[in-house]
Formats: structure tokens, C-alpha cells, sequence
């Protein structure tokens, strides 16, 4: 009889208990499974192309503590000339009051002090933190460290802004003052660690590559021919065209460094971020440690100013201050590399000296 629908045996039924089962075969452990009947067979994985490479973490701009470990009594004036323009008002007016009367704001508890200044509780102990220090009390014993150190030395004869009248030996005077006090400012904030590494860095550097605009490219002129003349790659940008085109060739190795005193400058801080994700040891030298520069470097350098006028801003003063770090760099390159750089600083003395001689 032929098979109909009807009487073929229904998926599913029983085998036929007296047929014997189908000798099962082991899976061959070298070759593939075979899909079910019925099943897609599935899509052969295509190869990934390579990840680029990760690009190097931002840092985030380091509060003052973390920069520098508590900071010495004597740099307080410099810390808080350095800190002001980011701060509150409220802030502002603690932070000043303390660095003009250290003695005074010594004897007062953390309520004296908010009622001195018009704030409160919570702003003088903000206040406190931003200038380095875990707490009030610190503050406290820091200001009576400075008072000390104020007593026993002779109080400034110069402190007053120049003035359109004073007569040119006072504008001397002055600016003479305020020069000293930047220095000792900038060198009494500059972390040693911080200076150690860069020399470090730039001692087995490829290249240099340094940014600057306005007076800061003086100054980055002035870095780089010292470091040439000790036998070191180096190049100053004042162009940012140029300065990005340049950073872009950078790598690991290499060392990048933007010289800015506000931290905000544009044109310094694109080729230092461009250098930065191309891998290159980054370095801010600024007045601003905790600008938009300050995510892009490896090491900051915090240089002071003396006090803003109208006839002296403080972009004019922060030249004293950079150079001063810029030579403090190139005397440690010096150090680190003297075998080198004493034999290559004679050669171009002695290139030189023929247009140096009195009868030229």
C-alpha cells in the first residue's frame, strides 16, 4: 500500500523497539561541529583592526597641598599673590587680610577671623585649604612662623606702587624692591622635586620643544640658547601655527614646555596638548598652577609676580620670575650632563670670543 500522510509514522514517535538503534560516532575532537539541520550556519568572525593607542589621561589641575606638601610660612605672600585672582571675594578678603597682618590674624580663633573679615567659618577654612593647608590651626601656627620671621628681620623700606610723579630714583627704588621680592616669592614656591625631574627629563631628551607668546617668548628664546649651547636639540615657538605643526612630531622622549604666567593663553596651551597626547614629557611654567594649562603637564613649575600696578602689570613683572627658573633648569641640565656640556660651552665661547675682542 502506498505511504500516505496519513499513515506516515508522526515526527517524534517511538522508535521501533525490535530495529536496532544507530551506532552513535564520537565527535571528532578536529573537526568542527556540523549545525543542525535546519539552523543558519553562523558568520564566520571577521578580524578587528587594531585599537589605537589609548591617549594619555588628562590630569586634573592638583590642589595646592597636593602640589608641594605644606607650604613654608615665608612663600605665604607669594602662594596667596598667586592664588588671589581665582579665588571668591569672600575668599579673596581672608587670603589678603592674612598675608597683611600674619601677626595679628595669628591671635584670632577661626570665628575672630570671619568676623574680621566679613565671611564665615566655612570661607576662612576653604580659604585655608586653597593656600595649602589641611585646616585653621595649620594656618594658625603658619602665620605665627611668619610673624617671627618678620620681627626678626628689617621690615621693607619700599612698599608703596609707583606713581605717575615719583621722581625716577624712587621708581628705582621700587622696582629694585619688588624685583628681590619676586625672586625670593618664586624661589620660596618652586618644589625642588618638580625642578629635579624636569632637569632629568631634558638632560636625556631627543628634543625640546618650548612655547611662549608676548614676553614668555622671550623667555623661551632665552631657555633654548642656553640649551643649545650645551649641545642639546631645542627650538622656541612663538608661532602657534608652527608651535602645533611642530608638537605633532613629538613622542616619548621628548620634552614640551609652555611658558605662560596667566595659565589661560591659547596659543601656548594647544601645542603643549597636542604634544602631551603624542606621548612627550610636558612642563608648565605659570603663574596660574590651577588653570586650564595645568591639565596638560607632567610638572608644574609655579613662578610669583610682584604686585600688579597700573604702570606695571603683572605679565610685565613675571618675566623676572620665569628667567629665574629657566636658569635654575639650565644650570641643573648643566650639572647632570657636565662631561658634555662643559666641552660644548667652551666651543662656543671660543667661536664667539673673536667678536667679543676690543679691537673689533
Amino acid at each position: 500500500m502506498k505511504e500516505t500522510s496519513a499513515t506516515r509514522p508522526a515526527a517524534g514517535r517511538p522508535a521501533d523497539p525490535g530495529r536496532p538503534a544507530d551506532p552513535v560516532r564520537p565527535p571528532d575532537p578536529g573537526r568542527p561541529a556540523e549545525p543542525a539541520r535546519g539552523a543558519v550556519p553562523a558568520r564566520r568572525a571577521e578580524p578587528q583592526a587594531a585599537a589605537p593607542p589609548a591617549r594619555r589621561a588628562r590630569r586634573a589641575a592638583p590642589g595646592p597641598a597636593a602640589r608641594a606638601g605644606r607650604p613654608d610660612p615665608a612663600a605665604l605672600g607669594a602662594r596667596v599673590r598667586a592664588l588671589v585672582p581665582s579665588m571668591t571675594r569672600s575668599m579673596q578678603r581672608v587670603a589678603e587680610t592674612v598675608a597683611e597682618d600674619p601677626a595679628g590674624c595669628a591671635a584670632l580663633t577661626v570665628t575672630g577671623l570671619a568676623q574680621r573679615t566679613g565671611t564665615s567659618e566655612a570661607t576662612v577654612v576653604r580659604t585655608s585649604r586653597l593656600l595649602g593647608y589641611p585646616g585653621y590651626r595649620d594656618l594658625r601656627l603658619a602665620l605665627a612662623g611668619l610673624a617671627a620671621q618678620q620681627e626678626s628681620g628689617a621690615a621693607p623700606a619700599v612698599t608703596a606702587d609707583i606713581a605717575v610723579d615719583d621722581p625716577i630714583g624712587d621708581v628705582i627704588a621700587k622696582l629694585a624692591h619688588d624685583e628681590r621680592q619676586t625672586l625670593a616669592d618664586t624661589a620660596a614656591t618652586l618644589d625642588p622635586g618638580q625642578v629635579e625631574a624636569v632637569v632629568n627629563a631634558l638632560a636625556g631628551a631627543r628634543r625640546i620643544d618650548v612655547y611662549g607668546s608676548g614676553a614668555s617668548a622671550l623667555v623661551g628664546q632665552d631657555l633654548v640658547q642656553k640649551l643649545l649651547r650645551i649641545g642639546l636639540i631645542a627650538h622656541a615657538h612663538a608661532d602657534p601655527h608652527l608651535a602645533v605643526t611642530n608638537a605633532v612630531q613629538l613622542r616619548t622622549g621628548d620634552v614640551a614646555i609652555a611658558i605662560t604666567h596667566s595659565g589661560h593663553t591659547v596659543d601656548v596651551i594647544e601645542p603643549l596638548r597636542v604634544a602631551f597626547d603624542h606621548g612627550a614629557t610636558t612642563v608648565a611654567i605659570t603663574g596660574r598652577p590651577d588653570a586650564g594649562i595645568a591639565q596638560y603637564a607632567d610638572h608644574l613649575l609655579t613662578t610669583s609676580t610682584a604686585r600688579e600696578s597700573e604702570l606695571r602689570p603683572a605679565a610685565m613683572s613675571s618675566r623676572t620670575s620665569q628667567l629665574l627658573v629657566v636658569d635654575c633648569l639650565f644650570v641643573g641640565v648643566a650639572q647632570r650632563t657636565y662631561d658634555a656640556a662643559a666641552p660644548a660651552l667652551s666651543a662656543s665661547y671660543e667661536a664667539l670670543a673673536h667678536r667679543h675682542s676690543p679691537g673689533r
